[in-house]
Order: C-alpha cells, then structure tokens, then sequence
C-alpha cells in the first residue's frame, strides 16, 4: 500500500515538472545535426513526428512543455564555450535548458506542430530583431552636445510618442506596425492593444520591442514609417499612418495612406483597396514642435 502511495505521490509531481524540447524546425538545421552519430534521426518528416508525439504524451499526461527554437550553430558555440562534447545527449539536453531561458519559446497548447511551427520561428524573429535594435541603440553613444546616451534618450521619446498614439486613438482594437529601413535589413516590430472597456491592454514584451524598433527610426533618422489599424465591431476598419522623421512622427494624409496600402510594395502597380476599410488622416497626438535634436 506505501509502495502504491508512493508510486501515485511521483506521478502528481512529475505532472508539475515543466519541460523545454529543442524543436529543429528546418531542413538545413537537421541536416546539420546529423553530422553527431548521438543523433539518431536520418529524416527530417520522422523526427517532427516523432516530436508531436512527445508532446502529445506529455499533454495528455497533464506536463507543461515550451518549445524552443535549437539551432546547431549556436549549439557548437555552447559547447565549445564550456567544453561540453557536442556529440552527447547530456550536451544537447543542458543546451535545450538553457534555451528555455533565453531563447524564443512558445507554449505546446495542443495545437498541430505544423500549425506552430510559424509561431515559433515569429517569435525568434521578434527576439532577433529586439536585440538587434537594442544593439544599435547602445551604440550611439553620448550627445556631442549636451552629453545624453543617446539610445536613452530615443528610447524615452518612443515611448512618450507610443503612448500618445494610444492616448489619442479612436475606439476599437489597435494593431501597429513600426517598420525602420536600413543596412543590413528592414526592422519590423508588430504591437497588438486590445480594448477592454475603453482601456488598452497590450503585451509587455511586444510593446517594449515595438519601442525599441521606434527609438532606432527616431535616433538613426532612417526612413520608416508607422501604421495603426483600429477595429470595432459594426464598423469599417480604419487605417491611420505616420512617416518616420528625426526624433518625432510625421502624419500622412487619408490619401497618402490610400496610396500605400493600394500600391503593390514591389512592382508598384495599383492594387484593389480591402473592403469595409477606411484610410484616414491620423488623429493629432498633441505634439507641437519635436524636440531639438541631437548630435
């Protein structure tokens, strides 16, 4: 009777157990782990499904698993860095745990692993573009001329101009897009803000990357721009939009707006506008002049 008590007291913890699996989302990365005879798989298909399966079981089982993003290269400096043998379980499994983290992970919920699959490669693609933003800004430096960190200070004036956009924004859900040209590559940075009773509710980690997309436009003064679409139940989406200007937002008109979501990005030919969508001049967020800039 003890034994059985026993038995039944581990199999509630081991419910309580949160777990990480390394998930190898592409080809080119599994082919990259073959190279490891520890690795066991020889095609790509087998070893996903084998993967949901493990999910799966550890679901219904009542376990909590995130699903993080391994990629190999980044394994092989882990190893290197602290002279684990790569071609180990142990190695992989000590890598996996230190994904769970730092690393992107989403949640299993049960979903097909094709289904989320994008939402893992978004979410790594989020953090890269964060941390990357972030670097930029740390660079900066100080203001030759008054001294300020620069990266500092754009941050803080992002965040007074998001806040504004959501202070001044017409009824409805919002969804935001920041996007920053530039070498080596567009950044791109996507708040949703949810209206709960006339207060907005938004994602701490979304706002914060979406800030720090922002901050790099303001400071680098590279061309960009700022789109916010408002839903609400019975009425027409509306589409509002802002160009990227030195340390401040500068409004488009109802037809510039027109013209760039009607105009194909790549070729320019003229698209079809979406139904049931309004293009708007974007509400005044009570600005005034920008700040002086600095150097």
């Amino acid at each position: 009777m003890a034994y059985t008590d026993h038995r039944t007291m581990r199999r509630v913890l081991h419910r309580e157990v949160a777990g990480t699996i390394g998930l190898l989302a592409d080809e080119h990365d599994f082919r990259a782990m073959r190279r490891y005879d520890s690795f066991v798989f020889d095609d790509h298909t087998t070893y996903l499904k084998h993967v949901e399966a493990v999910l799966r079981t550890r679901a219904l089982q009542g376990g909590h698993t995130t699903v993080a993003l391994f990629d190999p290269e980044d394994y092989a400096e882990y190893c290197a860095e602290t002279g684990l043998d790569p071609d180990s379980h142990t190695s992989r499994a000590r890598f996996t745990a230190a994904l769970a983290s730092t690393g992107p992970t989403v949640p299993y919920d049960g979903r097909p692993l094709a289904d989320l699959l994008p939402s893992l490669v978004d979410e790594a693609v989020r953090q890269a573009t964060w941390e990357y933003a972030a670097q930029v800004l740390a660079r900066l430096g100080t203001c030759a001329t008054c001294g300020e960190d620069l990266g500092r200070a754009a941050f803080t004036r992002a965040s007074h101009l998001l806040v504004r956009i959501l202070d001044t924004a017409p009824p409805g859900d919002l969804h935001l897009v920041c996007s920053v040209s530039g070498p080596p590559e567009a950044l791109i940075a996507v708040l949703h803000a949810d209206d709960i009773a006339g207060r907005m509710e938004l994602d701490e980690s979304e706002a914060r990357e979406f800030t720090t997309v922002l901050a790099v436009g303001l400071a680098t003064g590279s061309p960009g721009g700022l789109v916010m679409r408002t839903s609400e139940p019975g009425s027409p989406d509306r589409v509002h939009g802002w160009r990227l200007r030195a340390h401040g937002l500068e409004p488009l008109t109802a037809g510039e707006v027109f013209d760039a979501y009607c105009t194909d990005a790549e070729s320019g030919d003229l698209i079809s506008p979406e139904p049931n969508v309004d293009y708007c001049e974007p509400p005044d967020l009570g600005e005034g002049p920008n700040p002086a800039r600095h150097h």
